[in-house]
């Protein structure tokens, strides 16, 4: 298989593992759709055409195509009309996004890639293709009507966009607002915006090329004088409703991520200096000798703020992979998002140890749990640690360490240092690979307000000494098993997003 055709192929799966189809609808377009729809099923495998009652050749050339959804209106109802029977058929058939572009051939279904690796970057999001202006040869009519729909986008939602009335999107299906009331012309897609934006729902946008034909070629089923009347009366009735409905939405919104966030800090601080501090304060003075059952309070603790909402807005899972349990001790690898990635792992087990930098050694709230649990700081290194970690290993813990050295700035994987592959060679032990995604959308690196979102952590199945050793030195390694790990967080992301179950 050539490069491109591997490449084509993975970004198909990939579609399909996101749900997302592509939905094209198409009003007397005889004369391009054959081609825009044959592009598209090379891009993707999932095509939804929706025949907006053509009443040219189009009907009798898709009835011709395989391999698409044929959505069919007895009569021309308009774009809006046509979109919203594509979306709730592609909800019906279980698919969460779709790919919108047009049956004019303006739109290259080759763009389908942009769309996708945006999506991946920024899931559950509204992408939108923005045409460069300079680039496009619009009537003056349509070129107006749609600066006139981005300013007044803005003056509704606070938010600017360049281009409010490109049909080349990617909409998260399942937070699409207001679909059922949607209009049914060319107004319906700035609806779509507005209501979205309104809602919370992330807008991006992403540069993408359009061809028109001459003029005189142009097949164009907009209607400056009716249309932009449409347009003018659907503005004023947004207009209102941002008033009324909006502007409150969104000052709710603002004002419920301080209340999570207020009320996350303020479970912490109760449980921390309340509860557990004063306890733990209490039974290292009467306890003396190993501390194992600090390491069960902390595993407790983790528990209950993880498994039972103690942090508002988030959507908790884990899975551990058929056959894996925490009875042996072992190096534990695993990504670096944010600080709650440390209450994450302690879920599994109380038999686990992490070495930390010197913020969370020294912190002034939970640092005292963190020493007497035996938790090292990385700046002491890992040799000096050795001997110590020996002593945990034999003792049935296992270590646990970051081998990014940070937390990642955007959530991607970063570097892997050599330090936990050498270590466990040192030990003799296994690695035992974990994966967590959500947590940097959660609490962002160096914000201080909490998200609404899906965490997900996954435990992947032990790698052998013996394994190890087959990839080479430590640094080969480290590199190997940062590539894995590329691999399994985009797969841990879909399955986050969705909802999956690997």
């Amino acid at each position: 298989m050539c490069p491109k055709q591997s490449e084509v192929s993975r970004q198909r799966e990939m579609l399909r593992k996101w749900g997302i189809c592509v939905v094209i609808p198409t009003y007397n377009n005889g004369g391009t759709i054959l081609r825009v729809v044959q592009e598209a099923l090379a891009e993707c495998d999932d095509v939804m055409v929706v025949n907006d009652g053509s009443t040219d050749s189009t009907a009798a050339i898709l009835e011709g195509i395989k391999g698409i959804t044929l959505v069919t209106l007895p009569q021309n109802r308009g774009k809006g009309a046509a979109l919203k029977a594509g979306f709730l058929k592609a909800l019906d058939m279980g698919f969460s996004y779709a790919i919108t572009l047009d049956g004019d051939g303006q739109h290259d279904p080759a763009e389908i890639s942009l769309f996708l690796k945006a999506h991946t970057d920024h899931p559950n999001t509204l992408i939108v293709g923005s045409r460069n202006p300079e680039k496009v040869n619009r009537s003056k009519g349509s070129d107006f009507a749609n600066q006139f729909s981005n300013f007044w986008f803005w003056v509704q939602t606070g938010r600017r966009l360049k281009d409010t009335q490109t049909g080349y999107r990617l909409y998260p299906l399942r937070k699409l607002h207001g679909l059922r009331l949607l209009t049914s012309r060319y107004e319906a897609e700035l609806e779509l915006l507005v209501f979205a934006s309104w809602h919370g729902t992330e807008i991006v946008e992403i540069p993408i090329d359009v061809y028109y034909p001459p003029q005189e070629e142009r097949v164009s089923h907009f209607r400056p004088g009716m249309d932009f009347a449409r347009i003018s009366v659907l503005n004023t009735v947004l207009c209102g409703l941002a008033v009324v409905y909006g502007l409150p939405l969104r000052l709710f919104r603002w004002v419920m991520k301080y209340i999570r966030t207020g009320y996350a800090l303020l479970f912490f601080l109760f449980f921390m200096f309340v509860v557990i501090k004063p306890a733990v304060w209490v039974l290292l003075k009467i306890r003396k000798g190993e501390n194992r059952w600090l390491h069960r309070l902390m595993y407790r603790a983790s528990r209950f703020v993880m498994l039972t909402h103690g942090i508002p807005g988030v959507r908790f899972s884990a899975e551990v992979s058929k056959g894996v349990t925490f009875d042996c001790p072992r190096v534990v690898v695993c990504n670096h998002q944010s600080h709650l990635d440390l209450l994450c792992q302690l879920i599994f087990t109380p038999h686990i140890v992490f070495l930390t930098n010197d913020w969370v050694w020294n912190n002034p709230s939970y640092g005292l749990l963190i020493r007497n649990a035996e938790y090292y700081p990385v700046r002491d290194g890992i040799e000096e640690l050795l001997p110590k970690l020996r002593s945990l290993v034999d003792r049935g813990y296992s270590i646990a360490i970051y081998p990014e050295g940070t937390r990642s700035k955007d959530c991607r994987i970063g570097r892997f240092h050599q330090g936990a592959f050498w270590l466990a060679e040192q030990l003799g032990v296994d690695i035992l690979p974990m994966c967590i995604y959500g947590t940097g959308k959660i609490l962002k690196k160096k914000t201080y307000t909490l998200h609404k979102g899906p965490v997900r952590v996954e435990v992947g199945e032990p790698v052998s000494h013996s394994q190890l050793q087959a990839m080479g030195d430590t640094l080969e390694q480290a590199r190997q098993m940062r590539r894995r790990y590329t691999q399994w967080y985009e797969d841990v992301k879909v399955r986050s997003e969705k909802g999956e179950k690997r």
